[in-house]
């Protein structure tokens, strides 16, 4: 008889984890967003989702698929309508009268905020500055893929280390 060791990882700090995610709008099951890609991390050490659905992965091991229902009331806060602004779509640059383009807005202090194009029509443009996700009570269903102890390395990183996108490249819109 051969006994064979099993390694069955769980997530716990200093793993190494890769998953896959759906968020899911609880009411009309219409799928949000999907990363089919798998988007990996170091457990402990670098918070890519809300705090709500890191707890959940805890002690979840490869292969596993949970369902985490999340009021995005408690995240992002209700949706403010003062963040939607509608504008003549002369007024706005053509860059912008896209639906889905992001725009970075600066006020008069400094501070910015992003929004996005969410209608563009013959006469106007209208951007959000809401999170997308405000006002819904959504579902991630995420699938574990990947559980295995964490390189130095990556610990050091957060996760593999990879050059990031450049942030700087952006440009910043007066509001």
């Amino acid at each position: 008889m051969t006994v064979r060791a099993m390694t069955n990882d769980v997530i716990q700090e200093n793993k190494y984890v890769e998953l896959t995610y759906q968020v899911v709008d609880r009411k009309s099951g219409e799928v949000l967003t999907a990363v089919e890609y798998p988007l990996g991390y170091v457990h402990g050490v670098n918070e890519i989702l809300s705090p709500s659905v890191m707890s959940e992965l805890a002690g979840r091991s490869e292969g596993d698929t949970i369902d985490v229902p999340i009021d995005c009331n408690a995240i992002y806060g209700p949706r403010d309508e003062t963040l939607v602004i509608t504008d003549r779509i002369e007024n706005v640059p053509e860059e912008y009268r896209e639906v889905g383009t992001a725009i970075l807005m600066e006020n008069d202090r400094g501070e910015t905020k992003n929004f996005l194009v969410t209608r563009v029509d013959e006469k106007t443009v209208t951007i959000d500055g809401n999170n997308p996700l405000c006002g819904r009570e959504v579902i991630f269903k995420l699938d574990i893929r990947t559980v295995r102890d964490a390189t130095e390395e990556e610990i050091e990183h957060g996760g593999k280390p990879e050059a990031g996108p450049d942030i700087n490249s952006g440009r910043v819109v007066p509001i």
